[in-house]
């Protein structure tokens, strides 16, 4: 979430790397760039601090260069369920250290968003089926970008047993229901951002709660700069199965409390 997150991504991620022992790093980038979308050179700072996929969301496109970027760069996902003219990929196969195959997919929930999107499941669902979990892929990563717990909720169990991990994003609000459901595949309704969290969900305090109060906007959103939290979910996988054998909530720096896998 804007510069502070960027910078809690590209000073901690490559000691992180190093020291727990990351196989591959997905991080979304869906708000990265001045809280609205990536931009391509922001999306280069964080490939190049050791991100292996970059994953967007409803605001995928908001920074222009992007359109031209994602058709140049593979390691960047954005929806399965975007516009169906748009540019990119919404699922791709990545090569892991030993040759192992990583399957990244990404689809956007209809409840409570602004525009309606084609439906994620029947969207998530082929792409499971064109690359089953313990065949042609030895992992795979779900990012379901959506408003509503609920739809997060029953997209984790639409891909248990297919998938080593499904994780919400886009509220910006970590959840603490991390666990293991009971076909095997990993599930955290929302990751929470990478952002300064003395804020309302990433934005500086100020203008959020003037609307809120008078219901008058003021200015424009600004992304708090304070020192920001690190936040994500680590998982451990079966290289046989695919299916977890370990999930955990990350919390490093910042204003939440630190943790280590």
């Amino acid at each position: 979430m804007g510069r502070a997150g960027r910078a809690a991504v590209t000073r901690r991620l490559p000691g992180l790397r190093s020291d727990w022992g990351l196989d591959f790093v997905v991080v979304n980038g869906e708000n990265a760039t001045s809280g609205a979308g990536l931009s391509a050179a922001h999306a280069k700072a964080l490939l190049e601090a050791g991100a292996d996929c970059l994953t967007l969301g409803d605001h995928a496109f908001d920074q222009k260069d992007m359109m031209a970027f994602i058709e140049q760069e593979p390691r960047i996902v954005r929806p399965l369920n975007y516009a169906k003219g748009a540019p990119g990929k919404g699922a791709r196969v990545f090569t892991a250290p030993g040759g192992r195959k990583v399957l990244v997919a990404q689809a956007l929930g209809q409840v409570f968003m602004k525009r309606p999107f084609d439906d994620p499941f029947s969207a998530l669902d082929a792409v499971l089926k064109a690359q089953p979990l313990g065949g042609a892929v030895q992992a795979a990563v779900v990012d379901f970008h959506c408003e509503a717990t609920s739809e997060k909720m029953a997209a984790g169990h639409w891909c248990d047993g297919r998938a080593s991990l499904v994780v919400g994003t886009h509220t910006h609000v970590p959840t603490g229901d991390a666990q293991i459901l009971r076909g095997g595949t990993a599930y955290l309704t929302d990751a929470g951002m990478c952002g300064d969290y003395d804020s309302v969900i990433g934005m500086d305090k100020a203008e959020p709660m003037r609307r809120f109060v008078t219901g008058m906007p003021k200015g424009r959103f600004e992304p708090a700069a304070g020192e920001a939290t690190l936040s994500g979910v680590y998982v451990e996988t079966d290289d046989r199965t695919g299916l977890a054998t370990r999930v955990r909530m990350i919390r490093v720096g910042g204003r939440l409390e630190e943790a280590t896998p």
